[in-house]
């Protein structure tokens, strides 16, 4: 007698997709692996968002969606999370896809190590002018102190999730992945990139990378998580994350030299 496969639920948040939205779910339930559900939270959309998500239920019975007043995406993932029956949860933004094989490599490895919490692989930018390959850096925590090196689309269990609360709805400078990771990771477990490219974002005008790059959203995303995380900040980097990142350990070390942290 085989163990029945755990459920994977894929949470896709949407405001104003129209325009991927259905390529986006046809690429989620393209997936090899079963028992899957999909949940689209179309988050306050202008557009023809819902329209477009309510029209593939014909298509697809495992589509589950959800229409809320726009929250941001984090609100949105959360509201997708809450509703989510999985084991294991994926958020896929509404714009990106994941190729069929992803969801069951990275199944198969946190089936087979409880230590591992996240699960992700190699991934690809692209546009209507084509692709390229999106450079990554090797994961550790002290890494990841400085910056984030794990996509959101990637594999976690959704009882770690529930354990720090999901993500965080207040953080709406940007980069709230990058804190998920860090109270998700900080405290241990094992993380694990697939050796295959398996994700596939999106460049777009609106793209959410372009909009959060200025000055002003850094300042405001680090002193967020300084104050969040200065624990965890304090341990890898000897204090704060400062500005230019990178130099924030080094810095620090001087500044505790010279007795001012």
């Amino acid at each position: 007698m085989t163990k029945d496969k755990p459920l994977v639920s894929i949470i896709i948040p949407c405001y104003n997709q129209a325009s991927y939205l259905e390529e986006t779910i046809q690429s989620a339930f393209n997936s090899t692996y079963r028992p899957l559900e999909v949940i689209v939270v179309n988050d306050g959309s202008t557009d023809s968002s819902l329209q477009v998500a309510l029209s593939q239920l014909k298509n697809y019975p495992e589509l589950e969606i959800i229409d809320q007043e726009n929250k941001g995406v984090a609100a949105a993932r959360n509201a997708g999370i809450r509703q989510a029956a999985g084991t294991y949860l994926l958020p896929l933004d509404g714009d990106d896809k994941i190729h069929p094989e992803y969801i069951t490599r990275a199944v198969e490895v946190l089936e087979s190590n409880p230590e591992v919490k996240v699960v992700y692989c190699q991934g690809e930018k692209f546009d209507e002018n084509g692709s390229k390959a999106w450079k990554l850096k090797p994961f550790s925590r002290r890494a990841l102190a400085r910056d984030n090196m794990i996509f959101v689309s990637s594999l976690f269990r959704k009882k770690d999730c529930e354990k720090v609360g999901g993500f965080s709805e207040d953080m709406r400078m940007g980069r709230e992945d990058w804190e998920f990771w860090i109270k998700l990771l900080k405290d241990g477990g094992e993380v694990i990139q697939l050796p295959f490219v398996g994700f596939f974002y999106r460049l777009t005008p609106g793209s959410k990378r372009k909009q959060t790059g200025s000055n002003q959203k850094k300042r405001e995303r680090i002193a967020y998580l300084n104050r969040k995380h200065a624990d965890f900040f304090n341990r890898e980097l000897l204090g704060p994350l400062r500005f230019q990142r990178t130099w924030s350990r080094p810095y620090n070390q001087l500044m505790r030299f010279l007795g001012k942290i």
